[in-house]
This record gives C-alpha cells, structure tokens and sequence, in this order.
C-alpha cells in the first residue's frame, strides 16, 4: 500500500509518525541522490558526509513540512543547500560558476553493441564525455546532472538552485553544448 503513495503523501506521512514511510522515501532517493552529492563534490568521503547531512536535516524537519512543491524538488533543494555549505567553508568558497565515476558510467547505459570495436568506441566516448562533465562549471555539472539523473524539468531545477527558470536553462544549454562537442569528436 505504501508503494502506491506520492512522495508528498509518503512524507506527510512520515511526518505525523510512520517511519515506514521514511524507509521508503529512503530507498527511492538514496542512489540519484548519493549520486548527484558524489558527482557535485567530486570525492565519495565527502559526498558520504553531505548525502548524511541532507538525510539527518530532513530528519529534522520533518515536523515542519508542508507540501508547497514536489518531493523530489524538496530534497534536491536541501541537497543543493548543503553543497553550497559545504562550499562556503572550503577555502575557496562557492564556486564562481554558482554566481551567474563509475556510478554515473552504470547509469548511462549504452545500447547493446554487436563488434569489439562499436565497444570501444563506445567506452571511449563515455570516457570523454565523463571527463568533458568533471571539466563543466559546477553550477551547469549541477543542472545537467539534475536534468539527466533526476528527470527534473528546468523549473524544477530554477527552483532547487535558487535561480529564475532562464538561468537554468541557459546553464543547460551551456552545459548540454560542450558535453555535445565532445560526442560530435
């Protein structure tokens, strides 16, 4: 039965008590989500440390929550919210691109290829386009990864990021332009 609730429902749910429901929000969120902190952060110990942090603050407010958007925006906005924490207290600070890897090779899967050589190329492609998004501005990293990972819409990604819809986009396009370049190689 709880399968079949919305995220939103889940949470209200787990909010007025039923821990059940926490479980399953867990289990719904905790690979885009480990994956997203992994990537944004670039170290899997840090990312480990911030994915806890965003759970332990859910945790948290739980008893304040109130469905004003989706589920889904929610917690990507207090995970953007703790990156940017975590950034603040680094010596270099939010990065300036905020102002204006084996995980995500399992989750971009290619076709199934017939020779050795389509393979190859295959891998080598993605091994481009890996180190092309590692090379990205973290804030267009950021709503790529939102957009491809999540499935979230431009809004949606304005919205978690704090920026207006037309930011988002243009970090998209910038970012969707150069990791296309890659592949075109």
């Amino acid at each position: 039965m709880l399968n079949e609730l919305t995220d939103e429902q889940l949470m209200l749910r787990y909010r007025d008590g039923d821990s059940r429901a926490f479980e399953l929000l867990y289990t719904r969120y905790k690979r885009p989500l480990y994956r997203y902190m992994q990537h944004q952060c670039g170290n899997a110990a840090i990312a480990e440390e911030l994915f806890q942090d965003v759970w332990m603050n859910l945790i948290k407010a739980r008893e304040r929550y109130e469905v004003t958007a989706s589920f889904k925006t929610f917690i990507y906005r207090m995970s953007h919210n703790r990156l940017i924490d975590h950034y603040r207290r680094q010596k270099h600070g939010i990065p300036t691109s905020y102002d204006d890897n084996e995980e995500l090779q399992n989750s971009w899967s290619f076709a199934d290829t017939i020779t050795p050589e389509q393979t190859l190329a295959g891998q080598q492609q993605l091994a481009r386009l890996l180190a092309t998004l590692e090379t990205l501005p973290e804030a267009q990293r950021e709503a790529f990864l939102l957009k491809e990972s999540t499935g979230l819409s431009v809004e949606q990604i304005a919205e978690i990021t704090g920026v207006n819809s037309e930011t988002a986009k243009s970090r998209l396009r910038y970012a969707t332009y150069k990791l296309r370049k890659v592949l075109e190689l």
